[in-house]
């Protein structure tokens, strides 16, 4: 079993997530409670390629360990002579396979879950990356339960992965065609974590302790990723764990808490090897600024701010009209 689910462990995951999990996000989300930590994915075409910004995707600290990296693709063979290399440029505790992604570039290369339509080439790029790993590290896999409402095969797909010497799975209770609309289907989840003896993995609409704390109650997962819910309130790993260690709520985080955290953010994406260049680290940072500000008083115009930020300074002034105005509000 891997070392963080012994003991009846429960980890949490921060998911994987294009644009958002990237070195700097994934240690705010560590320092806040996260367990386990996932790349964003990279393709094993870039990888064999020794393409430069892709590699740059699989940087990780030793702080943030158990830490995967993900990798995206059509061919087993060369995606485990992708993994090899990840694993010699610097060690991860698991590498993890891209099954579930719905984005047309991703799908539009046999990738993602593409894949979910054609379980023996689902089988052999599992068994290929399994065999080019050659037992150095783990080989995990994420998931959705199938490309529409009309094929969902996860339960199948699980025990393929299973058989394939998969280490546990993660599963996002939507369809390819559901993107990320609509609920995610946790008796499809339960059902797959049923079906096999690894651990399973459940992702979809996590987004407070509560929600935890019914998964783990009502399924038979062995942990639970959390993706968009992170990416406006970072603090829901904290939240979660006191959740389910106490069963209260923690108190609201205050505004100042949060600006604070925007900025240091926005700090460590500028002295990144990521961005580059302040500016451009900032017009990369501005999504993430507004998804952060959702629940903020005046959210709509700060987004409108936010929007058009290309350095640190101009988000100082706007946090620090955004505290002004609510402390005016308050008297």
């Amino acid at each position: 079993m891997l070392p963080w689910f012994q003991n009846g462990a429960f980890p949490l995951y921060l998911a994987p997530m294009a644009g958002v999990t990237d070195v700097v996000f994934r240690q705010i989300c560590k320092e806040l409670g996260a367990d386990v930590m996932v790349t964003e994915f990279v393709s094993a075409e870039g990888i064999m390629q020794a393409d430069e910004r892709t590699r740059k995707y699989t940087d990780f600290t030793e702080e943030q360990r158990p830490v995967g990296v993900q990798l995206f693709g059509g061919d087993g063979e060369r995606m485990g002579e992708a993994a090899k290399k990840i694993i010699g440029w610097k060690r991860p505790d698991f590498i993890d396979i891209n099954f579930g992604c719905p984005v047309n570039k991703v799908v539009a290369k046999n990738g993602g879950s593409s894949l979910l339509k054609d379980c023996p080439t689902l089988a052999s790029v599992a068994s290929g990356v399994k065999k080019g790993v050659g037992g150095e590290v783990p080989v995990t896999a994420k998931m959705r339960i199938g490309w529409d409402d009309k094929t969902i095969n996860a339960v199948e797909v699980c025990k393929i992965l299973e058989d394939c010497g998969m280490e546990a799975i993660a599963v996002h209770g939507r369809t390819r065609s559901q993107g990320y609309s609509g609920d995610a289907n946790w008796e499809v989840i339960d059902a797959c974590a049923r079906a096999v003896k690894i651990p399973v993995i459940g992702n979809g609409d996590i987004a407070t302790g509560e929600d935890l704390a019914r998964r783990k109650r009502e399924t038979a997962v062995s942990g639970v990723m959390i993706g968009r819910a992170a990416m406006q309130n970072p603090w829901v790993f904290r939240e979660a764990k006191h959740f389910l260690e106490t069963g209260e709520t923690l108190p609201s985080v205050p505004l100042e808490e949060r600006w604070a955290l925007v900025l240091r953010h926005c700090r460590l994406a500028v002295t990144s090897a990521r961005y580059g260049a302040e500016r451009h680290a900032m017009m990369s940072m501005r999504a993430r600024l507004m998804a952060y500000c959702k629940g903020f008083p005046g959210a709509k115009e700060l987004r409108q701010r936010l929007a058009r930020v290309e350095s640190v300074a101009e988000v100082e002034d706007i946090a620090a009209a955004s505290l002004e105005a609510a402390e005016s509000m308050v008297a």
